[in-house]
């Protein structure tokens, strides 16, 4: 098998060897690991009284030889799910294996709104898509009215961060959720703390994974420093470097983690090294725009459906801009006051940009152009990346992205 990587960063896509070992002894055991630490935490759960909801990717016959399968993750999973996950999913293998995304997403969603749906799992962008088609089929205000013993939503594989009050509203009612570090690479870790405030996860050390860690300060180096586990910081950020039994060999996966706990190795992903911009000095990297844009939503009352920034066009006399693309869900009705205070918030956070944007000498505050609802959702359409893996990329350090995104509103 061949695991396809879904290219979010905007690159070429991947093929990363998964093994039967690395299926068992790391995806499938992470899946037990996973359950094991939820019920030791919710001893009151009926999850097993229902089942689980996951919408998987497309897997196909790869085309340089017959004998070689590929697909996202999901669905290589889903197809060699062992018999004790298999007896628990709300749709059958075949509708969530369909290679046609809104076809799937038809059938899947008539399928289980009949169904005692107890966790859901999935990325969360394509989960909301799904739950809003649940409701408009079923007819249900909430999904609390169709799946009343919901209580675990099961993610990973981006920030939860903008999507989460979409989830809350969307359902209805108060759930558990839990978050795992499951990549197309391996399973690395799963949330075993569910306090309030806790978005931390334990490494897992015994998946048939031996773990390198390359410095910040080394990411742009022809020959990277790297450091074995009893040598990392708490907080340093450092790209996730991998050697697999699947047949991965120091692999840089590009993901940046920073512990939070070293007895034992806890991490949280706070973004990608691709996901950073550096036009006259400012790295502005993804955990600084997840530190600030909610908090600056949750002021204006605004909600975001999807984003993307680069580098404008717009440059004068030497000083550059960001751009902002985001479809709202709900907009605030002050949108140079929320340009102005997520401007700011990243000051705040990040003393560089702060430096660059002094009396906007080098850097000009940001600017925000808003999109109409359903454009990401075309511009994936048109790329042919819809479902699964799939992430809309969140920045980039060139106008690839943002000129691609804008180009979706001419069909």
């Amino acid at each position: 098998w061949f695991a396809q990587s879904s290219g979010t960063s905007g690159g070429p896509r991947k093929f990363i060897p998964v093994s039967k070992e690395s299926l068992e002894n790391c995806h499938f055991k992470g899946g037990k690991d996973m359950l094991a630490l939820y019920l030791a935490n919710h001893s009151e759960s009926s999850l097993f009284e229902g089942k689980n909801l996951i919408v998987g990717g497309s897997a196909q016959v790869h085309e340089l030889n017959p004998n070689a399968y590929y697909g996202d993750l999901s669905s290589i999973i889903i197809r060699n799910f062992p018999f004790w996950a298999q007896f628990r999913q709300a749709a059958r293998k075949s509708l969530t294996l369909l290679p046609d995304w809104e076809s799937k997403l038809q059938q899947i969603t008539e399928r289980v709104c009949e169904e005692d749906v107890t966790m859901i799992s999935g990325v969360p962008s394509w989960n909301v898509v799904l739950l809003r088609r649940v409701l408009d089929y079923s007819g249900a205000k909430t999904i609390a009215e169709v799946w009343p013993n919901l209580e675990l939503y099961v993610w990973g594989g981006m920030s939860l961060g903008i999507h989460k009050e979409q989830f809350e509203r969307l359902l209805g009612k108060s759930i558990n959720y839990l978050q795992t570090y499951n990549a197309s690479e391996g399973f690395f870790g799963i949330q075993d703390r569910f306090s309030q405030g806790t978005d931390d996860m334990l490494l897992m050390l015994d998946y048939g994974i031996y773990y390198e860690f390359i410095p910040e300060s080394s990411w742009n180096d022809e020959q990277p420093k790297t450091l074995a586990i009893h040598e990392v910081a708490l907080e340093e950020h450092y790209e996730l470097v991998i050697s697999t039994n699947g047949g991965l060999w120091r692999y840089r996966t590009g993901d940046v983690v920073q512990f939070t706990s070293l007895s034992p190795f806890r991490i949280k992903v706070s973004g990608r090294t691709s996901y950073s911009i550096n036009l006259v000095g400012e790295e502005l990297m993804e955990p600084h725009i997840q530190q600030v844009l909610p908090r600056v939503c949750d002021k204006y009352n605004a909600e975001i459906e999807e984003y993307t920034m680069g580098p404008s066009t717009q440059v004068c006399q030497g000083v550059a801009r960001h751009e902002w693309l985001i479809e709202w869900n709900r907009a605030p009705l002050d949108l140079k006051g929320f340009t102005r205070d997520l401007d700011e918030g990243l000051m705040q956070a990040n003393c560089d940009y702060a430096a660059k944007r002094h009396n906007d000498l080098v850097l000009e505050e940001l600017h925000i152009k808003s999109l109409q609802q359903g454009h990401f959702y075309r511009w994936l359409s048109r790329e042919g990346r819809l479902g699964g893996q799939v992430k809309v990329p969140r920045m980039r350090g060139d106008r690839s992205i943002l000129d691609s995104v804008l180009t979706a509103q001419e069909l």
